[in-house]
C-alpha cells in the first residue's frame, strides 16, 4: 500500500509540472540548458554554427554588460545610424545595438491593444516580443540578449525605429517598460526571420510613410539578392 501510494504522488506530481509547463514556459535551469544544447545540435546539423550571448546580468532584469572593444570596432568599420549605433551585414548574428522599451499600456495611436503588427498578442513570457526595423531585421526574427534567458520575436514594429538598428523590448507595463529604459546590449540572432512574409505584409501597408520606407528598403534586398530568401 506504501508503495503504491508514493507512486499515485509522483505521477500527480508530474501532472502538475507539465500543466504549470504550457501556461508559464521553460523558468528552470535544467530545461534552459537543454534548450541550448539542442539549438546548438540544431544549428551544426545545418552546417551553422551559433553562438548564444554569454555574460550575467547584473540583476537579473537588464542585458549583461557588452564588450565595448567590440563596439568600438563596430562603430569603426561600419555605417552608423542616427543613433551613432554600427549597421551590421545582413547575415550578421552577433551584433552589439541600442534597446529601447514599449508597453501597450502606452496607448498609442493605431496600436490596438496587447496586439502587435501581425494581429497577434505581444509576448512576455519565456519568449518575448520585440520591435524593430523590418527591412533590418525580417518579420519572425529570433534573438537572445546576452545575461537574459529568454528567447526575443520580432513581430512588430513602429515609425520611430525606421532607419535605425535600434530594437525595441516589449514590457507588459509601463512599470517595467520605464525600469528598462534605454540599454546597449549584445544580441545573437539565433533564426532569421521570412523575408517573403516581411514584403508580403509591408506591401498592402504602403500607404504609411514608415511602412513604405521599410517595405522598399527590404524589396531592395530581396531583389539584389544580399538576403537570403527561404
Amino acid at each position: 500500500m506504501t508503495s503504491l501510494a508514493i507512486s499515485l504522488l509522483l505521477t500527480a506530481c508530474a501532472e502538475i509540472d507539465s500543466t504549470t509547463a504550457k501556461v508559464d514556459g521553460i523558468h528552470n535551469g535544467s530545461a534552459n540548458v537543454a534548450a541550448k544544447k539542442n539549438l546548438q545540435k540544431s544549428s551544426q546539423k545545418k552546417g551553422k554554427k551559433v553562438t548564444l550571448p554569454s555574460g550575467k546580468s547584473p540583476n537579473g532584469f537588464h542585458p549583461a554588460p557588452y564588450s565595448k572593444a567590440a563596439l568600438a570596432k563596430a562603430k569603426a568599420s561600419h555605417r552608423r545610424d542616427k543613433h551613432g549605433m554600427p549597421t551590421y551585414g545582413d547575415k550578421k548574428r552577433h551584433r552589439i545595438v541600442r534597446t529601447t522599451a514599449y508597453s501597450h499600456e502606452e496607448n498609442e495611436v493605431g496600436a490596438p491593444w496587447r496586439k502587435n503588427a501581425i494581429g497577434t498578442y505581444l509576448k512576455y513570457g519565456q519568449v518575448r516580443s520585440a520591435a524593430a526595423d523590418w527591412s533590418v531585421l525580417p518579420v519572425g526574427t529570433k534573438f537572445k540578449i546576452k545575461g537574459l534567458p529568454h528567447t526575443y520575436i520580432v513581430d512588430d514594429y513602429g515609425s520611430a525605429l525606421v532607419g535605425t538598428n535600434t530594437v525595441d523590448i516589449y514590457h507588459p507595463n509601463l512599470r517595467s517598460m520605464r525600469r528598462w529604459g534605454t540599454q546597449t546590449a549584445e544580441i545573437t540572432i539565433t533564426q532569421w526571420g521570412d523575408w517573403n512574409r516581411t514584403l508580403n505584409i509591408l506591401k498592402g501597408r504602403k500607404k504609411y510613410k514608415h511602412t513604405r520606407r521599410m517595405y522598399y528598403a527590404a524589396k531592395k534586398k530581396v531583389d539584389s539578392g544580399q538576403v537570403v530568401v527561404r
